[in-house]
């Protein structure tokens, strides 16, 4: 099936660019829908910019194609971004792989702000799953960049999440809306309540979230796969003040809160009797003040201080063990940035700014002898108290002539890294980094652009590398203390086209991966059942590929959307495929709209993946000889009547048996989502 959408997506292609650049020779009727409204981008620079006119591989995913699909994570929303490829360890999970990397090779934000912390993992993680969809406006995916613009981790790209957009009104204005989804076989149970207020000085909004998801019923033979559902509970508020003509305060503070989340393939093939994070939790509060200025070429400044606490807890015990395992994580983090944009109002537009993060570890595990309830205290996955300092310096500049764009950066950061262990004494490290990027682009006429481009990144080690001891995953994981930063050098040749009707990218790249941290097995040491692994500085690799995505406007009531994506990793060190990268995928959509109504028909598709390196192959959620092809067809649907509006969506109507590669459940098996929305 993939080879059938790998030819239909170039036949569609090839003849709707000649289509395209037909029409571009003649009046098109106004009515017609037009792809080529300007598009402003932030993630790529820090400041507001064309996309059309950004020599990056960036897509913004906005909370309305979110809604009508009816997404159900901020992670599973991911899957509509050319190029991103969502692993799901649990049904609680949902890992994005940019470019072959993920985890902490993979940068997660929210409105500029770090989530990813010092713990963060290699390979997959659920955290991106811990924003609440609903509190979200947008999400912008930056391929392949992301070091200098945020610092460390962005190797494969960055990942941002962007809050609920606020705007004053000339009079007193009160809104809010209501949601509720039902899925069948009570896949999910979701309520959502927003309410808004806006007058000439003051905007407000608060949100508040429930949900219930039930266990994941696969396609055809999988059934029911459980235990899989969870329960969640969210909260958000979000305000802006207008301190004067110039001046404005916003405050934000968001709270996700996540129960009895299990690890299905932990109890499925790792004889647990159970095995969950309980509870999964996240607070974010944050202080931000936009001064305008405008003296000279000195035009705004930004400052944004920032708090956020990550808990994660975790409970386990083995089919006829009568020792239950409660392990806790806490994770508290202070930030604060101050930025200067800079411009002549003409040709060129820069920032220069600063940044400091400080995160502390709290982490804890007891042994509870269930038969009679005596507690044992043991060393928590992390050193109890250990911290990590993020302090960077950075500059990012654009310079945008009548057929060329340059833009270019650089970025210092430097890390103190203090780890107090019981069993190994005090440590201390203090990496660095310099990075930086270049890119030139050739504005080839009006709609379309060439442009090639270099990024350096970094990835330093942080905690989790550092001082991470116990089951990680289908290993046992022991701390090494002599670990230095990972390094890349991204190079990449990109072309861009937005016309009347025709919208639409590529993009080919190589990254080399450097200093790469890796577990390796220590000798034949087994502990608690389990093969001994530790961390080292230890591979050299490489991963290229090629990317494409493209939107027609057949005309004013059905728009064909499409894109594929094919990753090629190889670990030069030990000459085997780079761990977990993702199969050729790719999309299709039509979708038709018309007045209040809507549908759309979407054909998602991935092909067999068994280049696999031997970490693959001891992965137990990966089948023997490598994941399957596969492809599934939904229908998506609604209607807007006045101010309520109903959204209809039917899964794999095939019931196809799928997995994306890598995960630890199956996807949905035949299924349909019922969401009524009413906006207020």
């Amino acid at each position: 099936m993939i080879k059938k959408f790998i030819i239909l997506s170039i036949f569609s292609f090839v003849s709707e660019f000649m289509s395209a650049q037909n029409a571009d020779s003649i009046n098109l009727n106004e009515a017609l829908i037009s792809l080529s409204l300007p598009e402003v981008v932030v993630t790529a620079n820090r400041f507001n910019s064309l996309g059309i006119n950004t020599p990056e591989a960036i897509r913004i995913l906005r909370n309305g194609p979110v809604n009508d699909y009816q997404l159900r994570t901020s992670a599973e929303a991911l899957n509509l971004a050319p190029g991103v490829f969502v692993q799901k360890t649990n049904h609680g999970g949902g890992s994005p792989f940019i470019r072959g990397l993920t985890g902490n090779q993979t940068l997660l934000l929210i409105d500029g702000i770090r989530l990813s912390n010092s713990t963060m993992r290699y390979g997959p993680n659920q955290y991106f799953n811990t924003i609440d969809v609903f509190s979200l406006d947008r999400i912008e995916v930056l391929r392949g960049s992301g070091s200098v613009q945020y610092g460390s981790d962005a190797i494969g790209g960055t990942v941002q999440a962007f809050s609920h957009e606020l705007t004053n009104a000339e009079k007193a204005d009160w809104g809010g809306s209501l949601l509720t989804r039902i899925a069948t076989q009570s896949m999910e149970q979701s309520l959502h309540a927003g309410l808004s207020f806006s007058n000439k000085s003051t905007a407000l909004r608060a949100g508040i979230t429930w949900r219930n998801f039930g266990d994941i019923i696969g396609g055809d033979t999988t059934g029911r796969q459980g235990p899989t559902g969870y329960d969640e509970f969210d909260h958000d508020f979000k305000g802006k003040i207008k301190l004067s003509p110039k001046s404005s305060l916003t405050i934000l503070y968001q709270n996700v809160n996540q129960k009895n989340v299990p690890i299905y393939h932990k109890i499925l093939l790792e004889n647990y009797a159970i095995n969950k994070t309980d509870p999964q939790k996240r607070k974010l509060a944050y202080v931000k003040l936009n001064q305008e200025i405008y003296a000279g070429i000195l035009k705004s400044a930004v400052f944004t201080a920032s708090y956020q606490q990550t808990c994660e807890g975790r409970e386990s015990r083995k089919n006829g063990s009568q020792i239950l395992r409660n392990e806790y994580d806490k994770v508290r983090t202070l930030g604060f940035s101050a930025e200067a944009i800079v411009s002549n109002d003409d040709q060129w537009t820069g920032n220069f700014g600063f940044e400091i993060y400080s995160d502390l570890i709290n982490s804890r595990r007891t042994d509870t002898e269930m038969l009679t309830g005596t507690g044992t205290d043991k060393r928590g996955l992390y050193p109890n108290g250990a911290n990590m300092n993020n302090m960077a310096l950075f500059t990012l500049h654009s310079l945008d002539m009548m057929k060329w764009n340059i833009t270019a950066g650089a970025r210092f950061n430097s890390f103190i890294i203090n780890v107090m262990d019981q069993e190994l004494g005090l440590t201390k490290l203090t990496p660095s980094a310099l990075v930086g990027n270049l890119a030139i682009m050739r504005k080839l006429n009006s709609k379309s652009n060439l442009f090639l481009s270099i990024n350096t990144g970094f990835r330093a080690p942080n905690i989790d590398d550092l001082g991470t001891l116990g089951i990680v995953d289908f290993r046992y994981e022991t701390p090494n203390l002599d670990l230095k930063p990972e390094s890349s050098f991204q190079y990449q040749a990109g072309y861009k086209y937005a016309g009347q009707k025709l919208r639409g990218d590529l993009f080919i790249y190589r990254n080399e991966l450097y200093n790469l941290i890796t577990r390796n097995r220590i000798g034949d040491e087994i502990i608690e059942g389990y093969p001994v692994y530790q961390k080292e500085n230890s591979e050299r690799a490489y991963i290229q590929g090629i990317e494409t995505a493209w939107d027609f406007s057949l005309n004013r009531f059905v728009t064909m959307s499409g894109n594929i994506t094919y990753t090629y990793g190889q670990n030069i060190t030990k000459n085997e495929p780079v761990r977990r990268i993702p199969p050729i995928f790719a999309r299709m959509a039509i979708d038709f709209r018309h007045k209040q109504w809507w549908v759309n028909l979407e054909l998602l598709a991935a092909g067999k993946q068994d280049r696999l390196a031997q970490g693959d192959k001891d992965d137990n959620r990966i089948p023997e000889g490598g994941t399957p092809g596969w492809d599934v067809f939904n229908i998506n649907s609604g209607y807007t009547w006045k101010f309520m509006t109903a959204d209809l969506g039917l899964r794999n109507l095939f019931n196809k048996d799928y997995r994306y590669h890598g995960s630890g459940v199956n996807g949905y098996g035949r299924s349909l989502f019922i969401t009524l929305t009413a906006n207020l």
